[in-house]
């Protein structure tokens, strides 16, 4: 029933009440339903279809996207597989396309001046992720603008030396970000991402102090585990780079978290750094920023000055951020292609005798300061797991079972129904090469003397990356809570575990930020018997161990199993991914190839059902709504939709 302008009691509990079945139905949230009912206390002659439309459009933000778009070309299967619910068909116009007309009527929707929807084009925001998507897209375009370009081929001759007829992609990026305030680097696992990191540093910092002046160089990463892998890598690199020993003692090798780079608040989600606050910095770079979401990039450039350069390096093809937004994937929607214009291809010739022609497209500002590195350094070691992830990456099931067997030395494929004690054999039992949880969890119960605490708690801790199991679902009976739980009781059966208690070897990861500990969501810790009782060793980015006791740990759960998102940042020297007996739409190939490529050596694939699940995941690629892309090559012509 639809409002008659004089805010009908009745009207409005039969908006409400189908929300609430949408609710119960598990389509809605209660915020969703919530933002509905503020919306009607502001307006209360609102149509309710208006007011559906913005429960649905908060909705999305749950499954990652930033808007909702109504050309999207099969939006209404998307909100409703099984068809519109019948409490919604007296409120709405079965075809999405027919709600512009509605929106535009209603007072609540605006073009960004201050109404709480904000409907352009076709896509319909709440307005604090307009702002936010806005104020991102401005920025990097400030950024691209400002020209810093300098004669760079001298220190880059020192520091790459061109060996064969193969484009040198490291040393394309790093000539790129000597001539503007934004550079975007992106690459799979193997191609180079830290080394090329170590050189941009070594090649910005060499040209800073020639001008006599060191740049202050910030490094950041999304997670704590991500920083903490990162500086760990970056210091042996930077030692042996071949440059002056005054430039090498000028890059840092610490990684902080982005949290603790902006500086948190506790009990608020905003930070210490922003516009009027801005980070002492004249270089940061952040590494896996496929895993920034949209409200983190937009509170990561409020914080910095207009003049500060700016690098992000990460890899396109890999699961988007938890929370909505694909930053990276949008800022890298065309770097396959190039897309570099006459001036680029010049400039890389000139300072790298590199010859980009093949990449010539003329693309927009965002192409000629986008370089993907294309090469692979650690498949050479892992054919197997290249071959894998590229087809993967392809959505060629084809190339996926090839890859399985061709290459049975590194890739396995295992039906869990067919041996259902494998898990239990391969994670608790182990082997004499690769011990599994059991001899973990003795070891970890023998308290050492308190010199050798440290190197002992990162000698298990080093013990956590040889294997991880990985779901792609939290929840039912093949997502990690119930796969958690399965392996402690098996353990506790085993007089190893305690099903409620802490214990040593009991490895667990953080749920939320502890800003008061230091510690950040996704930092994995192994329990320890301490001196001075249980403890969880912590490994810190510059390598340190940090002991907590575990009574100030407020939320953890266990990590024997991990979701594949949790694992981003990560490797382990062999990676299992299990998958439930029927398809499931968080099930990407996107997720897939995460998976696949958190492996170093080893990876299995653990099916409980027919192999259709993995194909119908290989074939299903994650989208996200956003407009950003769009955004950012507006004023590049010829752009299709626009």
């Amino acid at each position: 029933m639809r409002n008659d302008g004089q805010g009908d009691l009745f009207a409005a509990v039969d908006w409400q009440s189908a929300l609430e079945q949408l609710r119960d139905q598990g389509q809605l949230r209660d915020l969703d339903v919530a933002v509905a009912r503020f919306l009607y206390q502001q307006a209360p002659t609102t149509d309710p279809a208006v007011l559906t439309i913005a429960a649905l459009t908060s909705a999305q933000l749950a499954a990652g996207h930033l808007c909702l778009d109504l050309d999207e070309p099969e939006l209404s299967q998307r909100l409703w597989p099984a068809g519109m619910p019948d409490s919604l068909a007296p409120l709405l116009p079965p075809d999405p396309q027919q709600w512009h007309a509605l929106l535009q009527a209603s007072e609540l929707v605006g073009e960004g001046s201050g109404q709480p929807l904000v409907l352009d084009g076709s896509r319909l925001y709440l307005h604090r992720n307009w702002i936010q998507e806005v104020k991102v897209a401005d920025s990097l375009l400030a950024r691209l603008r400002q020209e810093t370009a300098t004669t760079a081929g001298t220190t880059l001759a020192k520091l790459f030396t061109n060996g064969d007829d193969e484009v040198d992609w490291q040393q394309v990026a790093c000539a790129l970000a000597t001539r503007a305030r934004l550079t975007v680097i992106t690459g799979g696992p193997g191609t180079g991402k830290t080394t090329t990191v170590v050189r941009l540093l070594g090649l910005l910092q060499s040209l800073a102090l020639e001008q006599g002046r060191a740049l202050r160089i910030r490094l950041a990463a999304p997670t704590g585990k991500a920083a903490t892998r990162l500086t760990q890598s970056i210091g042996d690199q930077v030692a042996r780079l071949p440059l002056a020993e005054a430039v090498r003692a000028a890059i840092p090798t610490e990684v902080s978290t982005l949290h603790r780079l902006l500086g948190t608040r506790p009990d608020s989600r905003r930070f210490r750094h922003h516009r009027h606050n801005p980070l002492h910095a004249d270089l940061v770079v952040v590494d896996e920023a496929s895993m920034i979401d949209m409200e983190m990039m937009a509170n990561l450039l409020d914080a910095l000055d207009p003049h500060t350069r700016l690098v992000l390096l990460g890899d396109k093809d890999q699961l988007a951020s938890v929370e909505a937004g694909a930053v990276l994937g949008d800022l890298c929607r065309d770097a396959d292609q190039g897309g570099y214009d006459d001036a680029t291809v010049d400039f890389i010739q000139q300072n790298c005798g590199i010859d980009l022609t093949a990449w010539r497209d003329g693309g927009g500002p965002l192409a000629q300061q986008t370089a993907m590195l294309r090469r692979n350094w650690r498949f050479r070691d892992s054919p197997g797991i290249g071959a894998l992830a590229q087809a993967v990456n392809q959505g060629d099931n084809r190339s996926v079972a090839r890859a399985f067997q061709h290459h049975a030395d590194q890739l396995q494929r295992l039906d869990l129904r067919r041996d259902p004690h494998y898990l239990h054999r391969f994670l608790i039992d182990g082997t004499e090469a690769h011990p599994g949880l059991e001899a973990l969890l003795l070891e970890a119960a023998n308290t050492p003397d308190r010199d050798d605490l440290d190197p002992w708690a990162t000698q298990l801790l080093a013990r956590l990356t040889e294997r991880q199991l990985l779901s792609g679902l939290r929840g039912g009976p093949f997502g990690v809570t119930e796969l958690n739980q399965q392996l402690t009781r098996q353990l506790h059966r085993q007089g190893l575990a305690d099903e409620h208690e802490w214990y040593p070897g009991r490895p667990v990861m953080l749920t939320h930020n502890d800003y008061q500990l230091g510690l950040m969501n996704g930092d994995v810790g192994l329990t320890l018997a301490h001196p001075d009782g249980l403890r969880v060793a912590f490994p810190l980015p510059d390598g340190r161990i940090k002991w907590v006791l575990p009574s100030r740990l407020g939320g953890v759960e266990t990590v024997y199993a991990m979701t594949v998102h949790k694992s981003q940042g990560s490797e382990f020297r062999h990676t299992l991914l299990i998958l439930p007996d029927r398809p499931h739409p968080l099930l990407t190939r996107e997720l897939v190839y995460t998976a696949v490529t958190r492996a170093r050596q080893t990876f299995t694939l653990l099916e409980c059902g027919s192999g259709t699940v993995l194909n119908q995941a290989v074939s299903r690629r994650t989208w996200r709504a956003s407009g950003l892309w769009q955004r950012l090559n507006r004023e590049h012509g010829g752009l299709p939709g626009l």
